[in-house]
């Protein structure tokens, strides 16, 4: 990525990222505005990062609730027509009504297939509550939320679509960013089925197993084991 006066360019993009940052600032987001877009080159507004304050931590949680609460047609619907990523990792994404059946066979089989994994994968309980789609950043790790000079959160780098709100949160527990504030901020907006807490492993068994495709090594032991800890 190259810095250009009062905006970045960033080559070679994710094909829907663009798409999904207007999709996302359309539900209310806090986004960088994109400036103009080519398949292969992305000039996205800059944001002069600081660190995210107490402050920042409630908007957070508040600023999801309401991108969640906008949701999508289907889950898998994606922001525009086009392939699929998330990270480096394409995916095919048909649209279904029926969550619990797609999260596993539309979003972990099809990886678990590629990594020698379908027979561990595929005794996998997905037993969530019944809940619409939801609008979903897609890819909401450390490096994907940024805070500007003032505290407050951005959300960039996006892998857009329609999901369970909760995988979201899954995502920001992985990696130790989901602090108490933005937990307890969006439940003021948007309570969370019982039990959410304790599901939180399941949603992660996909962002591993994207892991586990990219870069194999230890990921692959950590998607046994869950697989294992998840199973009927």
């Amino acid at each position: 990525m190259r810095a250009m006066p009062d905006a970045f360019v960033k080559h070679d993009p994710a094909p829907l990222e663009a798409a999904g940052l207007r999709w996302l600032a359309d539900a209310g987001a806090r986004v960088p505005a994109v400036l103009d877009e080519t398949p292969d080159r992305l000039v996205l507004e800059r944001v002069d990062t600081g660190a995210l304050d107490a402050a920042g931590e409630e908007e957070l949680g508040r600023m999801l609730a309401t991108v969640h609460g906008a949701g999508a047609p289907r889950f898998g619907s994606l922001p525009a027509a086009g392939r699929f990523f998330v990270g480096r990792c394409e995916l095919d994404t048909p649209e279904a009504d029926d969550w619990n059946d797609y999260y596993l066979q539309h979003r972990c089989l099809p990886l678990a297939r590629r990594v020698g994994l379908e027979a561990e994968v595929a005794r996998v309980v997905v037993d969530a509550p019944s809940e619409p789609p939801a609008r979903l950043h897609g890819d909401l790790w450390t490096g994907n939320l940024l805070a500007d000079r003032s505290g407050r959160p951005w959300l960039i780098d996006p892998a857009a679509n329609g999901g369970h709100r909760e995988v979201d949160h899954a995502m920001l527990d992985l990696v130790g960013t989901n602090p108490a504030r933005t937990a307890a901020a969006y439940e003021e907006v948007s309570p969370h089925a019982d039990g959410w807490r304790e599901r939180i492993a399941l949603w992660q068994l996909f962002p591993l197993l994207v892991h586990a495709v990219l870069f194999g090594g230890g990921y692959l032991r950590q998607v046994h084991e869950l697989a294992v800890s998840l199973a009927r």
